[in-house]
């Protein structure tokens, strides 16, 4: 989900036609931020989605508002995926799916960070309100987790989302092996010891 979809200006609500043409905008940004970094042409950006750039320009008239629009929608779809593995998989496994989904919206942040990182470091309130919400949803998986009996209960979710993207820091490609390998190696230690300091008492 895009955040609330206003014109940047008037505030008003967006008609149905430029409510598609900013969510487009934006998952493209996304993709292109991801392989190119946050200093890609938006003329390159506006061609990619199929509009001018006379329409980026009226959706979002600065690069630091297309960047912080991207990172909230990818906040945005780490949240709701967080439920939704939730409602389809067991607690252990929608936790293993997460964590490589939280991988690929490192690998995006990672091509933002230019910008990203001022953005962040002189608004601690847009900072303060997107890593709260991820850690949320990290807790929320990691406690189903443990009422299963399939995680252990000693893990932080704000300790669980730094390393998972140091992993991904470290790593040269979005979903490389071995970016793969050392998630995997971090959520068999999750569930290492699991009925450890809990009162689940199940076996790993």
């Amino acid at each position: 989900m895009v955040e609330p979809a206003e014109h940047p200006s008037t505030g008003r609500p967006l008609r149905k036609d430029a409510v598609r043409n900013r969510e487009l905008l934006i998952t493209t940004a996304a993709a292109a931020f991801s392989v190119s970094g946050a200093d890609v042409p938006l003329e390159d950006i506006a061609g990619r989605a199929g509009v001018g750039i006379g329409t980026l320009y009226r959706h979002f008239p600065t690069r630091d508002t297309l960047v912080e629009a991207v990172y909230r929608h990818e906040v945005d779809v780490l949240v709701e995926r967080a439920d939704q593995l939730l409602d389809t998989l067991p607690p252990d496994q929608a936790l293993k799916e997460w964590m490589q989904i939280f991988v690929r919206h490192v690998a995006t942040k990672r091509g933002m960070l230019s910008v990203l990182k001022p953005m962040l470091s002189s608004n601690a309130s847009l900072f303060a309100e997107t890593h709260g919400r991820a850690t949320a949803a990290t807790t929320k998986l990691l406690e189903a987790g443990v009422a299963a009996g399939t995680v252990r209960a000693d893990v932080d979710g704000g300790d669980l989302l730094r390393a998972v993207g140091g992993i991904c820091m470290s790593t040269d490609q979005e979903r490389s092996d071995t970016s793969d390998r050392l998630v995997g190696l971090l959520f068999d230690g999750l569930r290492h010891g699991v009925g450890v300091g809990s009162s689940s008492g199940a076996p790993s």
